[in-house]
Order: structure tokens, then sequence, then C-alpha cells
């Protein structure tokens, strides 16, 4: 759906800020609404669903259990 999002857990993404939370959750909501920009009377709705799903998204980070990369085989 959003193809432009990036993958915000490491080990694809180390260094994750809210910024980039906000930004995927900006873009989220655009895709769902059918809207880059919101008209006046929808503006709070948007902003709204843009931080409720930031908030999710950080919850979701913060709690999943990322597995250590597999070591590479040595070569001998």
């Amino acid at each position: 759906m959003c193809r432009s999002i990036k993958t915000l857990r490491p080990p694809y993404s180390e260094d994750v800020t809210p910024d980039d939370i906000h930004a995927a959750a900006l873009q989220y909501v655009r895709k769902v609404a059918g809207m880059r920009h919101p008209a006046a009377v929808n503006q709070a709705a948007f902003e709204t669903a843009v931080e409720d799903i930031a908030a999710v998204t950080q919850a979701l980070l913060d709690g999943l259990v990322v597995r250590a990369p597999r070591p590479s085989p040595t070569t001998v």
C-alpha cells in the first residue's frame, strides 16, 4: 500500500527518530484518506489520526523483540 514508508525496526534502521515515525504515520493517513492536504473541515481529524498512528507505531516498535542477526559462517 505505502511502498515509500521505510522499515523502522532494527536491523533495517537503528536510529529511528520521532520525525521518522511521524513521517510514516503522515504517509499512511494520506494514503488511507486519499488526500495530501485535508480541507479545513477535515484538518483536526487528519492531524489526530497522524498523532494516534505515530503513538501506536512507537508502542509497536518499543514492544518488538528483535533477534540478533545470525553470525556469518567463517570460511576456513
